[in-house]
């Protein structure tokens, strides 16, 4: 107990429910009789009650010589707090570290992202592979949540999760909001239309058009400062499923997506019809003031990065290194 509410509860020992009564117009004498200590000046010896009272002002400024007592008391006897005990300081880190596991979230259903094997396998991908390598140099395991990615931030903000790792593009709305890693992916974004699709040949050419976009995604933005008209999709899946049924006229999405997707769907009758200049880069993505987490994360990537596990992973999905 410290401060004023530690003087309560001496002076109520001492005079019990009338101890203001007992106080009157002297508060800072008060204050002293029921303190534990008294204090003492750099470079003396200890202050006596006498003394100490001779150098508080008058009776008319009696409640400011409290506070100042206060203040001198707490000091010496240490009652004083830290800022870090005041604010609890960042558990980020420590709490995973405490409990043995870091909760990501991740889609699940972004391929080749984070995915099922035959939409019923264990969960995998490129982000999901990332992540566990980056648990594991953490020394925790690595427990992945799976979300719909419209929900993914609220999931985060409520505290569900610890991370995210789900190709999260960095921008400066984001990072005004959340703590990012090092990137761990660099590509530039597309628009995907119909093979036969003759109308669509750079962003410019999105105005007017209809797009299917993630509402909260990177991309969505970008369709919609090109002028598009934007219908909202949970994913990539079913952005793709929504062009080529020509219910939408594009989508705006990360290129290595399409790419695993045409690599795995060769008759999809889809095509990149434009491709942006600016690179983006993704990352795992952690509350505000995880500084802690961050740091960690970012040695740990770096680590993997030197060793060549990023290199192996970006190998297996993408046949490149997109990971520098």
């Amino acid at each position: 107990m410290n401060g004023f509410p530690r003087f309560v509860a001496r002076a109520e020992a001492l005079w019990g429910d009338e101890w203001w009564r007992a106080v009157g117009d002297r508060p800072h004498s008060a204050f002293l009789s029921v303190l534990p200590c008294t204090p003492a000046p750099t470079g003396s010896g200890p202050v006596t009650k006498m003394a100490f009272m001779k150098i508080l002002p008058s009776r008319r400024t009696a409640l400011s010589a409290t506070l100042a007592a206060l203040a001198l008391a707490l000091t010496a006897c240490g009652g004083g707090s830290s800022p870090s005990s005041t604010s609890g300081g960042d558990t980020s880190l420590s709490a995973i570290k405490s409990k043995g596991e870091i909760v990501i979230a991740t889609e699940g259903t972004y391929r080749p992202f984070s995915f099922h094997d035959n939409g019923a396998g264990p969960l995998t991908g490129f982000d999901v592979e990332i992540a566990q390598a980056v648990a594991a140099k953490l020394g925790v395991k690595a427990t992945f949540q799976e979300t719909q990615f419209d929900g993914i931030f609220a999931g985060l903000d409520s505290k569900r999760f610890d991370a995210i790792a789900n190709q999260i593009s960095i921008n400066p709305e984001r990072t005004a909001k959340y703590d990012f890693s090092a990137p761990y992916t660099i590509s530039n974004g597309v628009v995907v239309t119909k093979s036969d699709n003759n109308s669509i040949h750079s962003f410019a050419d999105l105005k007017g058009k209809t797009t299917a976009q993630s509402l909260t995604s990177n991309f969505y933005k970008m369709a919609v400062d090109a002028g598009a008209n934007v219908q909202s999709v949970e994913g990539w899946a079913q952005a793709a499923a929504l062009v080529r049924q020509g219910r939408v006229d594009a989508t705006v999405n990360d290129k290595l997506t399409y790419l695993d997707y045409a690599k795995s769907t060769p008759d999809s009758g889809l095509k990149i019809a434009a491709e942006t200049t600016d690179k983006t880069q993704s990352a795992m993505v952690f509350r505000k003031g995880s500084t802690e987490l961050k740091n960690a994360v970012d040695k740990a990537l770096t680590d993997l990065r030197a060793d060549g596990t990023l290199a192996k992973i970006s190998q297996k999905y993408f046949s490149a290194d997109v990971t520098k």
